[in-house]
């Protein structure tokens, strides 16, 4: 009883601790996220060749989340769960290139730019077009496109480096061969790639800024630059990177090819060259962020938007995971996940309870004692501080998918899955089973019932489509 009543009281000390810091000066936020990053995509999961020396050492140093969920199988309606909190069936993201982030929804960046943050966001936006008036990209500047204009600088940013969708993970302007993939059938090697960088209403970089440089590079210098202001202004800061590595296409500069010379497969040696490109660029920040003298009141997520693309002869790793990118078992949603927070989280942690990119509004909001705006709908993600803290060590509420007619509903222990919307859902013991290998739904038929009606309320919930 005397060790319980410590722990208790260590934990309620902490709880106060982040209270009193939050009153006293607001953390800074940083959202890294990576984009087709499989689940066993980084060196500390013991990849066998790629080296993410940064991403390890974070790992190491800081909060590993073992259950890191991203909020869907593909890119768009995961950055809007990073957003808002909420699922993105809830607005009107169906999937990748559909839909758009409406202002009349509360973001994380909106409410953080009221209550006196500065805001950037860096790299892949992907929650709508960013031009009416120019071919750009998949839907900017399009009949189509323009209905679903919804540029960051209109959703609460201050300041912007964005591209709509992907852009070739170095000389990000040009068109690369056909072996990186994502490339247009009839594309010329040389050409413009199409996809330009915006920084404001009608201002787009130009393409000598960006040539023979590599993209992670180039989305982190401007990100510092935001961030090195906001420290010289003296304001608190939210800084969303979303790098563009390992999305096809994907190209890496000779040197980053370099470690793996031994892999003869053009898009497989570029692959891993461009995600130790995008590790670099996090030990920049991290370093950044250190010789700023900031690191301990920042806030530093890792995470990425869904497994890796492809099917298995395809680069990416999902760590032994089933399925990968679009799929609701854990290789489709199950990602890296990594924190900082030098100052507050002083010893390195593995979470094992599950978590999600739903999560990082309204943990953020409670870090930084920011409210949520009132009248503002109800979340789907939960505050992780109790967490972080020790007071809490599984998850109050089950994480919800629903995609494409596929459905899934995952707990501490348990996972539902329903791969089409004409087959049943099936029980695994994602604890015990994380490659989702046998179905127990016979012997645990009122798990199954219970989680399954869990679901169906949640669907009952969602907007009617």
């Amino acid at each position: 009883m005397p060790g319980a009543l410590m722990s208790t009281a260590y934990r309620l000390l902490f709880l106060v601790g982040l209270c009193a810091v939050a009153a006293a000066q607001r953390p800074n936020v940083v959202l890294v996220m990576a984009d087709d990053q499989g689940w066993g995509d980084v060196g500390y999961q013991a990849h066998p060749t790629l080296k993410t020396p940064h991403l390890d050492a974070m790992a190491a140093s800081g909060v590993r989340f073992d259950r890191w969920y991203a909020g869907a199988p593909v890119c768009s309606p995961t950055r809007g769960t990073c957003l808002t909190g909420r699922h993105h069936l809830r607005y009107g993201i169906p999937t990748a290139n559909a839909g758009h982030l409406p202002k009349s929804e509360p973001n994380l960046a909106a409410i953080l730019k009221q209550a006196g943050y500065r805001t950037g966001h860096f790299g892949k936006w992907h929650l709508g077009t960013l031009t009416k008036t120019i071919k750009d990209s998949n839907r900017g500047g399009t009949a189509k496109g323009r209905k679903h204009y919804a540029p960051p600088w209109d959703r609460g940013f201050d300041v912007c480096f964005s591209t709509e969708a992907k852009v070739p993970t170095f000389d990000p302007m040009k068109t690369p061969p056909s072996w990186a993939g994502g490339v247009g059938k009839n594309a010329k090697t040389g050409s413009p790639y199409g996809t330009r960088y915006w920084t404001g209403p009608d201002q787009s970089v130009q393409d000598e800024a960006l040539a023979a440089k590599d993209d992670s590079h180039l989305i982190m210098d401007r990100a510092t630059r935001f961030i090195s202001d906001s420290v010289g202004a003296d304001k608190p800061f939210l800084a969303i990177i979303w790098f563009h590595a390992p999305h096809l296409p994907v190209v890496a500069s000779e040197g980053d090819q370099e470690p793996y010379r031994s892999e003869t497969r053009d898009q497989h040696r570029h692959y891993l060259g461009c995600i130790t490109a995008m590790d670099r660029a996090v030990g920049w920040l991290r370093a950044h962020l250190r010789q700023l003298k900031v690191a301990d009141e920042t806030m530093v997520w890792f995470c990425a938007d869904n497994g890796p693309e492809g099917r298995n002869k395809a680069p990416g790793s999902s760590g032994g995971l089933r399925g990968r990118k679009r799929d609701l078992y854990e290789g489709g949603i199950r990602v890296p996940g990594l924190m900082e927070w030098p100052g507050q989280l002083k010893q390195a942690r593995v979470i094992a309870a599950p978590c999600s990119t739903l999560d990082y509004l309204p943990t953020v909001l409670s870090a930084t004692g920011v409210p949520l705006p009132k009248g503002a709908p109800p979340l789907d993600g939960v505050d992780l501080m109790p967490l972080l803290s020790g007071a809490m060590t599984t998850r109050p509420r089950p994480i919800p998918f629903a995609f494409g007619g596929r459905a899934a509903l995952v707990e501490d222990r348990w996972k539902i899955v329903r791969p089409a919307k004409t087959k049943p859902f099936a029980l695994y013991d994602i604890s015990a089973d994380p490659s989702e290998s046998t179905d127990r739904s016979e012997t645990h038929p009122l798990v199954k019932t219970r989680m399954v009606a869990a679901w169906r309320q949640f669907e009952a919930s969602l907007p009617s489509r």
